[in-house]
């Protein structure tokens, strides 16, 4: 494995600790901007067990680099299902972690689809692939 390959895979398992740590303490209240009004559980349950999801994710996924790729998957998926959070906070123009405007908010979105391929990549999913070159014997 590339060593960007794993700085990345540590970074994003070490930086989703620290969120799903946030989750449970000092971003509590921040991290309930993101949960969508429609959304049936009550808010603060919703970032309690999200922080306790990511907390888990990122540390099997610094902890078992044996299955980065099952880990980046599943990472990349977390991420595709918290998104409707991200484009509540925009739609609902809740403030949260200084996305206070309109332009902030929808700015966020566009950070989504970087998460989900950081996961990719971390995972190992996102290879060049070899060319074969085909030589007449």
């Amino acid at each position: 494995m590339s060593t960007l390959r794993t700085v990345a895979r540590l970074a994003l398992g070490a930086a989703m600790i620290g969120a799903g740590v946030g989750h449970l303490t000092v971003l509590r209240e921040e991290f309930q901007a993101q949960v969508p009004n429609w959304f049936p559980l009550d808010e603060d349950f919703t970032v309690l067990a999200s922080g306790v999801v990511e907390i888990a994710l990122g540390a099997v996924f610094v902890a078992l680099p044996r299955h980065k790729r099952v880990i980046g998957a599943v990472l990349a998926v977390f991420f595709v299902l918290v998104f409707p959070g991200n484009v509540a906070q925009y739609l609902e123009a809740k403030d949260g972690f200084g996305l206070d405007t309109d332009e902030k908010r929808l700015g966020r979105l566009f950070f989504q689809p970087v998460l989900i391929l950081w996961a990719l990549y971390g995972g190992g999913h996102l290879r060049r692939r070899e060319r074969v070159e085909l030589t007449d014997s």
